[in-house]
C-alpha cells in the first residue's frame, strides 16, 4: 500500500502536511524528510487509537475478528 503526503511550506519555513488517504494524520517539521517520518508516526498513533476505541466498543460482544491485507 502506498500513501500520499500533502505537504505545504508555511510562511515561517516549517513544513506542514497530512496523509491524503487518512486526513486525520497531520504533522509538521523543519524538513520534508522529518515531516514524512512524523506523518507515518501520526498514522501509527491514529491507527492504534482507533483500534483501542473499536475494541472497547465491541468488548463483551460475540464478534468475528478477521485479518485483511491491502495490496
Amino acid at each position: 500500500m502506498k500513501l500520499t503526503a500533502i505537504i505545504e511550506e508555511s510562511s515561517d519555513g516549517w513544513f506542514v502536511g497530512q496523509i491524503k488517504e487518512f486526513p486525520a494524520a497531520l504533522s509538521q517539521a523543519r524538513t520534508v524528510a522529518e515531516l514524512k517520518r512524523n506523518l507515518l508516526d501520526a498514522l501509527q498513533l491514529l491507527m492504534e487509537t482507533n483500534r483501542f476505541e473499536t475494541e472497547k466498543n465491541y468488548s463483551g460482544k460475540k464478534v468475528l475478528i478477521e485479518t485483511l491485507t491491502l495490496n
